[in-house]
Order: structure tokens, then C-alpha cells, then sequence
């Protein structure tokens, strides 16, 4: 189990998404700007007029119930984008925490690469004195 994990973060390019982790986050917050400021202009409730015949006021009736459903969209629209500015926000922090963690790896694997010869060395003059 533990192999196939290994494998499929091997194939990732850390590099790339690294580098990308910051643009994501950016455009994320421009969307979130450019919905809030679209939903702070959108216009008001419908004109009430007086319909002269039932046409008309099927129409109007139409009119206001399909305004309201569009208000009701873009309230989930401004909460959906609000939510992926968050969510790529908190990409960015996973991936510049990760970048780090395999930093340390690295460095540890290192040290445990040079303990490791450093004991061979040492069992080796230990044998031959011996």
C-alpha cells in the first residue's frame, strides 16, 4: 500500500506545482474579488408595475420569480468562490509546508547516509585491529 503512495508522489512534478502554488492562490483571490464586486452591483428587486391585462402580469410574475432565482444564484456563486479562494489559500500552505518537510527529508536521509558510513568505517578499523 505504502509502495503505491510512494510511487504516485514520485510522478508528481513538486517542482512545478511549487511554482504554480502561488499563482493558484492569486487567481483564486481575483475571482473571489471579481464576484463580490459583481454581486455588490447587482440591481435591485424588479419593478412593481400594475399589469392592464393578465399577459402581462404573467409576465411580470415570470420576470420577478426569475429575478429572484438569479439573486439566489449568485449568493451560491459569491459563497462557492469564496470557498475555492480558501481552498487554493490553504493549497498554497500545504504544498509551501510539504516543500519543507521534504527539505528536512532530504537532509535527514543525508545524515543518516553519512552515520551510515561513518559506523561501516568505524566496524571496519574495529575488524582489522582485531
Amino acid at each position: 500500500m505504502a509502495t503505491g503512495w510512494w510511487s504516485v508522489l514520485k510522478t508528481v512534478p513538486w517542482s512545478e506545482v511549487i511554482n504554480a502554488a502561488p499563482q493558484v492562490a492569486t487567481g483564486a483571490r481575483r475571482l473571489w474579488d471579481t464576484v463580490a464586486r459583481k454581486s455588490s452591483t447587482s440591481p435591485g428587486p424588479a419593478m412593481e408595475a400594475q399589469p392592464e391585462e393578465d399577459v402581462f402580469g404573467t409576465l411580470v410574475l415570470r420576470v420577478e420569480k426569475n429575478e429572484a432565482n438569479l439573486a439566489d444564484l449568485r449568493t451560491q456563486m459569491l459563497q462557492a468562490s469564496e470557498i475555492i479562494a480558501n481552498l487554493a489559500d490553504q493549497n498554497a500552505q500545504l504544498i509551501a509546508k510539504m516543500e519543507l518537510a521534504r527539505t528536512r527529508l532530504l537532509w535527514l536521509g543525508m545524515a543518516a547516509g553519512v552515520s551510515s558510513i561513518l559506523a561501516l568505517v568505524a566496524l571496519a578499523l574495529i575488524l582489522a585491529r582485531t
